[in-house]
């Protein structure tokens, strides 16, 4: 059993500048987080210029951070597929495709409830 580590805020703290760190790292170095980036600022511009309400700003808020949840995970799931075989491997194949899946089902949501909260304000 593991001894209990006492709570510091210095760690906490610590911690989250591995986020950040983390954050920056996937920008850097992935493709689609930029494209992911750019689109984010798409619709926060969109959404001041439409002047969304706190609802529709909360769902698209919810949306966006579920297409950057997914790829981020999508990414890890891929690297670590990656470490475990760099050969092709259908059990390998499954799982970066699920993994891609769960991205596109974000991003089809995230476009669908970005079309119903900006469509009615451009007509």
């Amino acid at each position: 059993m593991e001894p209990e580590v006492r709570f510091s805020v210095r760690s906490r703290i610590r911690s989250f500048g591995f986020a950040i760190a983390g954050i920056r790292t996937f920008i850097r170095r992935e493709h689609n987080a930029r494209i992911h980036l750019a689109a984010t600022v798409a619709v926060i511009i969109a959404a001041i210029v439409a002047r969304v309400s706190v609802a529709e700003a909360g769902a698209l808020t919810i949306v966006v951070a579920l297409v950057w949840i997914t790829e981020i995970l999508n990414t890890c799931i891929e690297r670590m597929a990656d470490l475990i075989t760099p050969d092709q491997d259908p059990q390998i194949k499954f799982i970066k495709d699920i993994a891609a899946a769960a991205v596109l089902i974000a991003a089809i949501t995230a476009v669908v409830t970005g079309l119903l909260i900006f469509i009615p304000k451009i007509l």
